[in-house]
This record gives structure tokens, C-alpha cells and sequence, in this order.
């Protein structure tokens, strides 16, 4: 489960473009998560697109409405999993691909930046209590090498 919120300003993306970013944005993290493309993960992921007016954002102590900025703030929340920094790594320069794809740009902006958030076991709550990335190994839509990585890195085996 993934929660990956992307803050910026009011109108930078139209609804074609955020159409898009949903399915990269969720792909750029689901793959390096569960190992490989799966639809039937997608739904443990969510995105939100928080607009903000010009004067609600400041780069540098000055709000964009008084300059000519492209700010981006993508922020990643995960479950504690197997979140290796080449992994992290991975997912960063994904979600940045996506971002630079959908704004029809050759590379992304130096204002664009990615925080990518591990919430640490038995801190997800869903379903009406706590939630583990072990609880949903059964599933199916991880790959055997990535449920093996995953139990290894929670220290635990699954559920």
C-alpha cells in the first residue's frame, strides 16, 4: 500500500495529464515494490494531486506569484518493506520520468523534488486495524525474490 501525494501549483497539470500520472506515478512505485508490473496491485495505491495557488508556494522566500518558477513536491509514503537505496533510488528517478513525460519536458526541473517515506511496521493502519506489508505477501502480485527480500528486511516470515 502507497500513498504517493504530488503538491503543486494550481492548473500545472490539466485532467489528461493527471489521468496519466496516476497510472505512471502508481507504476514508477509499484514495480520496484512488488517486483513486477501487476494490475491487480494497483489498488493498494493512491494518488493525490494537491493544488495550490501561486501565492500558497515560495521558492527561496519569494511565492511563485511573484516569479517564474515550476515547483513540484512529490511526496512517497510506503510500508516498511524492502526499500534497499538502489530500490529507493529506483522509484525516485521513476516518479521523475513520469513527471517529465507528462509536463512534455526534456528532463525534469531542478524544483521538482521527491520524498520517499518508509512508515515503519505496525504503523499502517487499514482494514480497520494495523496493516503489514507481511499481511499481503499472499496475495500473489509479488514476485518469489521480492516476498523473500521483503521477509528479510521486515525480519520476520509472513503471516
Amino acid at each position: 500500500m502507497t500513498v504517493i501525494t504530488v503538491n503543486m501549483v494550481r492548473g500545472r497539470f490539466d485532467q489528461t495529464q493527471r489521468r496519466e500520472l496516476a497510472r505512471t506515478l502508481t507504476d514508477a512505485v509499484l514495480v520496484p515494490e512488488v517486483g513486477q508490473l501487476a494490475p491487480a496491485a494497483r489498488a493498494g495505491f493512491q494518488v493525490h494531486f494537491c493544488e495550490r495557488d501561486p501565492d500558497m508556494m515560495a521558492i527561496g522566500g519569494i511565492v511563485l506569484a511573484d516569479q517564474d518558477q515550476d515547483a513540484l513536491v512529490v511526496d512517497i509514503a510506503v510500508m516498511d518493506g524492502d526499500w534497499r537505496q538502489e530500490v529507493r533510488t529506483q522509484v525516485i528517478e521513476r516518479i521523475l520520468a513520469a513527471l517529465t513525460a507528462a509536463a512534455g519536458s526534456t528532463a525534469p526541473a531542478p524544483t521538482w523534488w521527491v520524498n520517499f517515506r518508509v512508515i515503519e511496521e505496525g504503523s499502517w493502519g487499514s482494514r480497520g486495524g494495523v496493516l503489514s506489508i507481511l499481511d499481503l505477501l499472499p496475495s500473489g502480485v509479488f514476485t518469489a525474490e521480492k516476498a523473500a527480500a521483503i521477509q528479510a528486511a521486515i525480519g520476520s516470515p509472513a503471516r
